[in-house]
């Protein structure tokens, strides 16, 4: 098996590696400092649950890797309708792309046979099927990613929690690729189910990052900070709901309660969430999947949702003006 990591940082790295350590052929395209060290010296990671270094094929130039059978998109879904240049020299016939994304996918309503908006594109994270025309919705494999990395340096990739990466075919069902694709996976250590409808756990994982996301970055807080502020917390909790409405409403049926979720989400402790990480960082913020298609299947299905637009509202606000250059400013 052929697999390359496209956008090869703290989850792709460490997906790739082990991907590498159960026996695929791994090929990781990853630029500047942390490309340059995983091409010297491989790929370190530091782990609770053991740590191990390989050394997987390295480049900057996705060209010298050509087609694969598998291409895990590491990419925030923000730069999915740029990423055509970097993905084409990767696609043969059969390749299947991988997006181990946060929030509502571009191919969501695709093959949702006799569902009243089967394949209905989702403008948020599809502007006029830009997306769809750069990753082809025949290829897509869902992924739901319960694992927690950072790069500790160029190189070194810290594995903190979770090692579940649960796929599933946008038509359902268990397909001879994705059957390959986890065993792979979980011969490399990983935890790698193929869910029947991947829709549920889409939005399992969405409940969280829906609120935690946008609020953290608009107040600098960490998760825990965030459960225990009663205020916040019961503004979690109504997103939370509005959620779990609109998934209801959409066809699915995610067996988690809000509580629950919120008290997860507490166990974490002092995380800071990835939209935070990337407002601290000066990186655009990943809205439009994570809260805005929240929002527009919210109006497709006719689901109230006035927190969810409310805190919408705030965030889009604060990701056009976080990195703006001052007026006057040189």
């Amino acid at each position: 098996m052929k697999v390359a990591v496209l956008g090869a940082g703290a989850i792709g790295a460490y997906a790739g590696a082990a991907l590498h350590r159960g026996g695929a052929e791994v090929h990781l395209i990853a630029r500047r400092a942390h490309g340059e060290a995983m091409r010297a010296h491989g790929v370190r990671v530091l782990s609770p649950r053991g740590n191990f270094t390989v050394h997987p094929h390295v480049t900057d130039d996705p060209a010298k890797v050509g087609p694969v059978d598998f291409v895990f998109l590491g990419l925030k879904a923000n730069s999915y309708a740029s990423c055509g240049p970097l993905i084409a020299p990767l696609l043969g016939k059969d390749t299947a792309i991988v997006a181990a994304q946060n929030g509502i996918p571009w191919w969501y309503f695709h093959g949702l046979a006799g569902h009243p908006l089967e394949n209905r594109r989702i403008e948020t994270v599809d502007p006029g099927g830009a997306v769809s025309e750069v990753l082809e919705l025949r290829r897509a494999i869902g992924c739901v990613v319960y694992c927690s990395t950072v790069i500790e340096e160029p190189g070194v990739i810290r594995h903190l929690e979770g090692t579940r990466f649960a796929l599933g075919e946008p038509k359902g069902g268990v397909t001879s690729r994705c059957a390959a694709l986890a065993d792979a996976m979980i011969a490399g250590g990983l935890k790698a189910p193929v869910e029947l409808d991947l829709r549920d756990e889409i939005w399992v994982k969405l409940m969280g990052n829906v609120a935690f996301n946008p609020l953290s970055a608009l107040t600098r807080a960490t998760m825990v900070q965030m459960c225990e502020h009663p205020d916040t917390r019961e503004l979690v909790a109504a997103m939370m709901n509005e959620t779990l409405a609109i998934a209801r409403a959409a066809g699915s049926d995610p067996q988690v309660s809000v509580e629950k979720r919120i008290n997860g989400a507490w166990r974490v402790g002092h995380h800071k969430t990835s939209m935070l990480q990337d407002l601290e960082a000066g990186k655009p913020l990943e809205i439009d999947a994570i809260i805005g298609a929240v929002v527009e299947l919210a109006e497709l299905t006719g689901v109230p949702a006035p927190a969810l637009r409310h805190v919408h509202a705030a965030i889009g606000l604060l990701g056009q003006t976080a990195n703006a250059v001052p007026v006057g400013a040189h």
